[in-house]
């Protein structure tokens, strides 16, 4: 068993599945005992859609959604000395508790103290029946103790939802009380059977899943094929209220800012009881687990599920030419709260009334279904799962990228994706709200004022201080500024492990971009442009749990590359509901990097308190006695300096800074923290090149051509993970890091997978101090401020290049001891 503490550093980015899934639903809502054992077909016949170990008898989890059935419960409960009242007046609570006795006893007693102090009758206890003999010694071996209680329904909850809000309150409670046990679920509505199984154990394993009383109108099934994962009873779907066949990969900063939206976060249906509720995720739950936290969350707070599926799985909504204004409006105004939650994903959600599915924005997780002449909708990962007579079939289809299915079982409806979306669109004027509060970055006027640039002198003085290369100017900067595209590069490189190498390497090049897994194909980011969205916003995000026009009060930036002339404009925006200021990263020199570190958060944290919800982090003004952070390490440090403080939602950040300079710079900024940047220097090495002749070019369009190769480059960095939004893939911090020592990782990168140990704050500071000095020499004897050649496409001779695994003396001797046959010269 693992430890919270190894559960963080294991991260939560490699807890991703790749499932098989099905649902069968009375459109009706007739609880019949037909809809349970054809879902539990479906999933017997997914077997290949689930992992299992090597000896083929422990799977990575199976399991059932159904509605609560009375009809079974209420002969099933006085055998074990409990009565249950009408149906719908009761909720059923299905626990994972440890085998040990004492905790066992323990987690239960207090399971039954706070559900008496919420007022709810706690009814009784059940054991539930299994069938252990038919599972693999692994599963068997971590098998909970599986216990059913059931909660009597008080007179002033009102049957459904109310009633499930106040279990939802008590089982939080119950959950931050106890680590030991896990809650399946506990609702009256719903009740989930999964376990550690391979397909074909689910019935068996589950006596109740046999019985002829037991009958659903709903049944969602999931065969688990977890990649990079260690199953467990606990990861087996369903969860909730949902289960899930795909992959979130920009989780890490959903879950973040999540977290973070607990400081503004507000709603009358939970009034004075968020602080039970709060963490809304389980940081140690799997990616679907946690959007499951989330749906929930929104649920019990007064967000229709419909529309708390379309907030966080947004169809691409920007670039849609055929979808109506109301619609986009919707999306618009949604997205300046909430972040898509992106990824390859198909999904089937129920609450025990309303049951659905939604497809990912690009569609790589197919769902197919069938309408039957008897009013039932069987939905798949694929055809085939279930015999049925195509006499009775009266629709087959599939549902669409970005698009909704939806079956309201109380009304006996289906509801196709239009009609619900629609319906949601026209209940607020989103428009309006936007008009009147959304402010757009290319509508804001420029100030009177010089665009601020450096001397000939001061501009070569700060390419020392930076760490720029020819090389970086020669092979990125100018192909980019000249073509609009980012240069073609070789795919390795033979040069040392940034930890490895003597040039003090800048430190973006401690880390690497992840790639896609198996089961996770990388879109297309040029033939798919119409999924794709570069869209930020900037400023305090609203409140989600409550529609109000103030919450769109965000400056929209189509493109988070910034010139000078747009950071201009944003320092010198008077609009209501925005304060912008500075924050300056320059410490002075000899300064421990820690301590610079911390004073950045006092001056955030001052800045927040004078109002400011967009600080820009500048590294302006570097000097003899001047050293800036690395800016890398101030926007990664000051996000999660922000998300711990909680006011990651309540602040922007926008990096100014001479650093950055090639694609995989401007991808990490982003991917740590930042909202949009203003590479300044790069700007200004543009124009030093027009000037120069190097570039024949007008210097204002090749440095828009510049930042659209860089936003192109990072589109594409962030399709190969299949995230296809700027919006997700901020904070998302889809890298490794390889060299940088854990405390370091802990503190001011946060949850990032970092596999070899290396360098700290010590060594930071003195590549920083390096540089530096390179530009401004302590001693005042003067400076050579000539870019260095280091050599990292070819190869180059002398004390400041770089290394290379193959060298030209070791290509000209393999050559000779090949052609002589020389197998000494070969070894040598």
């Amino acid at each position: 068993m693992m430890t919270r503490e190894q559960w963080l550093r294991y991260g939560v980015v490699d807890e991703h599945d790749a499932c098989g899934i099905g649902a069968v639903v009375d459109i009706r809502g007739r609880q019949s005992r037909a809809v349970v054992d054809d879902a539990l077909k479906i999933v017997e016949k997914l077997e290949h859609r689930a992992g299992k170990d090597a000896l083929g008898r422990t799977g990575d989890g199976v399991g059932i959604l159904t509605q609560v059935c009375h009809a079974f419960f209420q002969k099933a409960a006085p055998a074990c000395g409990v009565t249950l009242p009408e149906a719908g007046d009761y909720g059923v609570g299905m626990f994972f508790f440890p085998r040990e006795t004492l905790p066992r006893r323990q987690a239960q007693k207090m399971l039954e103290v706070i559900l008496a102090k919420e007022g709810l009758p706690f009814l009784g206890w059940r054991e539930v029946p299994t069938c252990p003999e038919v599972l693999g010694e692994t599963a068997r071996r971590c098998m909970p103790c599986i216990l059913q209680c059931f909660v009597g329904r008080p007179e002033d909850a009102a049957r459904g939802l109310p009633f499930d809000r106040r279990l939802y309150l008590a089982r939080r409670e119950f959950e931050q009380s106890n680590d030991n046990t896990y809650v399946v679920s506990l609702s009256s509505r719903t009740v989930v059977y999964k376990g550690m199984f391979l397909v074909s154990q689910l019935r068996q394993f589950y006596p109740d899943l046999q019985s002829e009383d037991f009958a659903s109108a709903i049944a969602m099934v999931h065969s688990r094929f977890s990649t990079n994962t260690t199953p467990s009873w606990e990861r087996a779907h369903p969860n909730r209220f949902l289960l899930h066949n795909g992959e979130i990969n920009t989780i890490r900063g959903n879950v973040d800012r999540m977290i973070a939206r607990e400081e503004t976060l507000s709603s009358p249906v939970l009034r004075g009881n968020m602080d039970r509720v709060f963490p809304v995720v389980n940081a140690s739950g799997s990616d679907s687990a946690m959007l499951d936290n989330t749906i929930e969350f929104l649920v019990m707070n007064g967000v229709e599920l419909p529309l708390a599926m379309m907030i966080t799985i947004p169809e691409p909504w920007k670039n849609d030419s055929a979808m109506s204004r109301t619609k986009r409006d919707m999306y618009r105004y949604y997205a300046t709260m909430m972040e898509p939650w992106d990824g390859p994903a198909s999904i089937l959600f129920s609450d025990g009334e309303l049951v659905g599915a939604v497809l990912d924005r690009n569609g790589l997780r197919p769902s197919r279904y069938y309408l039957t002449d008897d009013g039932r909708l069987i939905l798949s990962s694929e055809v085939g799962v279930l015999d049925v007579d195509e006499a009775h079939v009266i629709r087959k289809d599939r549902l669409r990228p970005g698009k909704m299915l939806l079956v309201n079982t109380r009304r006996g409806v289906l509801l196709q994706d239009d009609e619900i979306k629609e319906w949601y669109a026209s209940r607020e004027p989103y428009g309006e709200w936007l008009d009147q509060n959304l402010v757009r970055l290319s509508d804001l006027s420029a100030p009177n004022a010089q665009v601020p640039s450096h001397t000939q002198e001061r501009r070569d003085r700060l390419y020392r201080a930076f760490g720029y290369t020819h090389e970086q100017v020669k092979d990125a900067i100018l192909p980019m500024a000249r073509t609009g595209q980012e240069a073609t590069a070789a795919m390795g490189a033979d040069e040392p492990l940034a930890v490895l190498s003597r040039r003090y390497p800048p430190l973006f090049d401690y880390f690497k971009q992840q790639f896609a897994q198996v089961t996770n194909p990388p879109i297309d980011a040029i033939r798919e442009e119409c999924v794709t969205d570069t869209t930020v916003y900037l400023g305090r995000d609203g409140n989600l749990l409550e529609d109000r026009p103030e919450n769109c009060r965000v400056l929209q930036i189509n493109n988070p590359i910034l010139t000078r002339i747009d950071l201009m404009k944003i320092r010198a925006m008077h609009r209501e509901g925005f304060h912008v200021e500075t924050v300056s990263l320059l410490y002075y020199k000899n300064t421990p990097l820690e301590r610079a570190v911390e004073r950045l958060f006092i001056e955030c944290d001052k800045a927040y308190k004078r109002g400011a919800n967009i600080v820009i982090l500048s590294d302006r003004g570097v000097d003899e006695n001047h050293v800036a952070i690395p800016s890398f390490l101030a926007v990664s440090a000051m996000e999660q300096y922000l998300i711990r403080t909680k006011k990651r939602t309540a602040m922007s950040i926008i990096l100014e800074s001479a650093e950055p300079r090639d694609v995989h710079h401007f991808a990490l900024l982003l991917g740590y923290g930042a909202r949009a940047i203003c590479p300044y220097l790069a700007h200004e090495c543009i124009e030093e090149c027009v000037e120069l002749g190097l570039l024949d070019k007008d210097a204002h369009t090749a440095i828009d051509d510049y930042n659209s190769a860089v936003l192109h480059g990072i589109v594409k960095i962030a399709s190969k993970m299949g995230v296809s939004t700027l919006q997700s893939y901020q904070s998302a911090q889809i890298f490794e890091a390889v060299g940088i020592r854990q405390d370091v990782i802990d503190k001011y990168f946060t949850h990032t997978i970092s596999r070899v140990g290396g360098i700290g704050l010590e060594e930071m500071g003195a590549a920083v101090e390096f540089h530096h000095s390179r530009a401004f020499d302590p001693l005042g004897l003067g400076v050579d401020t000539t870019l260095d050649s280091v050599g990292f496409h070819k190869l180059r001779e002398g004390d400041r290049t770089e290394k290379h695994l193959l060298d030209a003396r070791t290509i000209v001797t393999l050559q000779e001891a090949v052609r002589e046959g020389d197998f000494e010269k070969f070894l040598a």
